[in-house]
């Protein structure tokens, strides 16, 4: 006990400060489950309850007719509900096991290679990082369109195996691996693919995980709008939309679309979240 206030002390620290983190976190925390909360609660709530004024936070009389009405209505739809589910996730793995492989794979050459033009593709790519999907929208359909690709899985798929952001945080985590080890798997007759993934993946596993989330509930919340025309193509989401844009008269449906689209991305944080704060703090190997 002594030892830790001495510690606590030396380090500029209070109880009273520790306290008053705590409380603030959990403010924090209570703020950013308040949306899966009310999400939840809206989709238990029968439609007499959803127009009550003043809104009330709780249910009243729980049910599970919204999510019952749902499944009916996509059942009834041209394409088996089956079908979106299966179009989601083939969607998200593709797109998540592709961005992991070519995001760690440039990262690797870039932190850790040396050939002309190398600082201009680093700045290139931290330019990259202040433009949004929607800036390269048009570009991007006239590309499909001339390779034939609208209307397919690849017009879903091929445009989101390779972000910026995804290619910069694997790039910074693996810059801090000491080039010591890299030179002694050289020397051991390794070379750069054996090196990459025998070497360098396993020493940012962290970093591999939360790209890992951010790749997956990008895939999943992929529409594709304007690429795909198909019902049979249609990802989940899109077909979430359209059953919950009959506006009043399906708005227990629409609470209840929005909890089972959240439901997957949700479920892969969890699993993966112990290593987000890992891949953040961690200072990386030292030499």
């Amino acid at each position: 006990m002594k030892r830790a206030k001495k510690s606590r002390k030396k380090y500029g620290g209070s109880r009273a400060g520790d306290i008053a983190i705590f409380v603030l976190l959990f403010l924090v925390g209570l703020f950013m489950l308040f949306p899966i909360y009310l999400s939840v609660v809206q989709s238990l709530k029968p439609s007499q309850e959803l127009f009550l004024f003043p809104p009330k936070l709780y249910v009243m009389s729980p049910t599970g007719q919204n999510f019952t009405d749902l499944l009916n209505t996509a059942s009834n739809m041209w394409v088996p509900f089956s079908r979106y589910i299966f179009n989601s996730v083939l969607v998200a793995v593709v797109v998540t096991v592709a961005q992991l492989l070519f995001s760690s794979s440039a990262a690797y050459v870039l932190a850790k290679g040396e050939f002309p033009g190398k600082k201009v593709l680093n700045k290139a790519i931290e330019v990259a990082l202040l433009f949004t999907s929607s800036v390269m929208f048009i570009m991007q359909y006239m590309v499909m369109a001339v390779m034939g690709l609208i209307d397919t899985y690849l017009a879903i798929t091929l445009p989101y195996i390779a972000t910026p952001m995804g290619l910069f945080l694997m790039r910074q985590f693996m810059g801090q691996i000491p080039d010591a080890i890299i030179e002694a798997a050289k020397l051991d007759g390794a070379g750069h693919l054996r090196t990459c993934w025998q070497v360098v993946m396993p020493n940012v596993k962290p970093a591999i995980l939360t790209l890992m989330i951010f790749a997956f509930q990008g895939a999943w919340q992929v529409t594709g709008y304007s690429f795909i025309y198909s019902e049979e193509l249609k990802p989940l989401p899109t077909v979430m939309q359209q059953i919950s844009a009959a506006g009043i008269a399906r708005a227990g449906v629409a609470a209840a679309a929005v909890v089972i689209t959240m439901i997957p991305p949700i479920v892969v944080f969890l699993i993966c979240q112990s290593n987000v704060m890992e891949t953040m703090a961690q200072s990386g190997l030292k030499d």
